[in-house]
């Protein structure tokens, strides 16, 4: 259980500190919390460490607006949570052993939450759905159909809350009913896209809205690189739809490889300049190709929980066919009437033994009796069902 004062200096601590920063990492290998906030409001030396120029010019009143925040973090809709926490998710740690991407790394120190839901169990079972803004027709109805089947099947859709993929992504969970987690790149108070107020408010009714950013700031770029850490660490694989050569989704997906999360692509036409990114991703072996709910679920489950595999069936009614029925159909000609016996001689088969067949093929509408004899009548590769029924024999 965190103790009041480890959150408050947590807290104040990320006041200071661009979230990810990389050199907090390091420091906090061999200092404290506190021992960083005390060299920073009180100019102290760090033993064997030095603390970076841009914390210490942070610090004056940083205990103020610390106090001011706490007090008004009710007003806001908006809760701390941070390790020690009962609702802290055990996941995150893994991020202090990850190199940098995009210059930032690192557990966060803590995180914003607008909702009801507890997040740790919230992110138990849970899958990213990300990509782009920029989404085709053909990704957006891909990216609410597996999120539709993923929330359906009991796991937590996470994604950015942004246009495209992202908003798609939330919405296929929230019309199952389903709740839906959103990781913003600016505060968990600021409905970020505006226009996105409405579906963010949504979230937060049934599930979260999740920040590592201090209430009330504002996105940039390198705080949408940052949050896709966060994204991609709280869950148990990341799926991308859709995604050009140079996309912040490919971020996520990176995370979610370094991570050793399960990281999957869907493939989109080879034409489309949306999918780019994510076919060379598949190409080179970072994803695993996914193309359905039930592939995704089967992905990040236990290994031989589920099996997405399709069960095969008849695609045919030359399928259904059983295959003595079969073997004497493909020697019947499409173009010349030909006896019994020719047919039977083609096969290797008694001729009493053909025509008793041949006699139910007929009945059945395959092949028609011409004078003496046999000629096809349909063609064999029509969907079952089309034409009269199917001889079992």
């Amino acid at each position: 259980m965190t103790t009041t004062s480890a959150r408050r200096l947590r807290l104040v601590l990320s006041q200071l500190v661009e979230p990810g920063d990389p050199r907090l990492v390091a420091l906090l290998r061999s200092h404290s919390v506190g021992e960083i906030v005390d060299a920073a409001i009180h100019g102290r030396p760090l033993s064997g460490s030095v603390l970076p120029e841009a914390w210490r010019l942070r610090a004056p009143g940083v205990l103020d607006r610390t106090a001011a925040l706490a007090g008004r973090a009710g007003q806001l809709g908006v809760r701390w949570v941070c390790p020690g926490d009962d609702a802290w998710p055990e996941r995150l740690v893994d991020l202090d052993a990850t190199a940098p991407i995009s210059g930032t790394t690192g557990a966060p120190l803590g995180l914003w939450t607008r909702g009801t839901a507890r997040l740790d169990e919230l992110v138990a079972r849970s899958v990213a759905i990300v990509g782009a803004r920029a989404a085709t027709t053909y990704g957006s109805d891909v990216a609410m159909d597996i999120a539709g089947d993923v929330a359906d099947a009991g796991h937590t859709v996470v994604s950015g809350a942004a246009y495209g993929i992202d908003a798609c992504a939330h919405r296929g969970a929230l019309a199952l009913g389903a709740p839906t987690l959103a990781v913003l790149a600016c505060g968990a108070d600021v409905d970020y896209p505006r226009a996105h107020a409405g579906l963010l408010q949504r979230i937060a009714a049934g599930g979260l809205v999740v920040s590592e950013q201090m209430p009330g700031q504002t996105p940039t770029k390198g705080r949408f690189l940052s949050r896709n850490r966060i994204i991609a660490a709280i869950t148990g694989g990341t799926v991308v739809v859709e995604a050009a050569r140079r996309s912040g989704a490919l971020n996520t997906l990176n995370w979610a490889s370094e991570l050793g999360r399960v990281a999957m692509g869907v493939p989109g036409p080879v034409t489309s300049q949306a999918s780019v990114g994510v076919h060379q991703s598949l190409r080179s072996g970072q994803s695993m190709v996914v193309t359905s709910g039930a592939e995704v679920i089967e992905a990040v489950g236990e290994i031989g929980a589920t099996d997405a595999t399709l069960e095969w069936s008849p695609s045919t009614a030359l399928d259904e066919l059983q295959r003595g029925s079969r073997i004497v159909l493909e020697a019947v000609s499409a173009r010349d009437a030909e006896p019994t016996e020719v047919i039977a001689s083609r096969i290797s088969c008694a001729t009493d033994d053909a025509l008793t067949v041949l006699a139910d093929l007929c009945a059945a509408g395959w092949v028609e009796q011409v004078g003496s004899g046999w000629r096809l009548r349909r063609r064999a590769d029509l969907s079952p069902g089309q034409q009269g029924h199917t001889v079992a024999r």
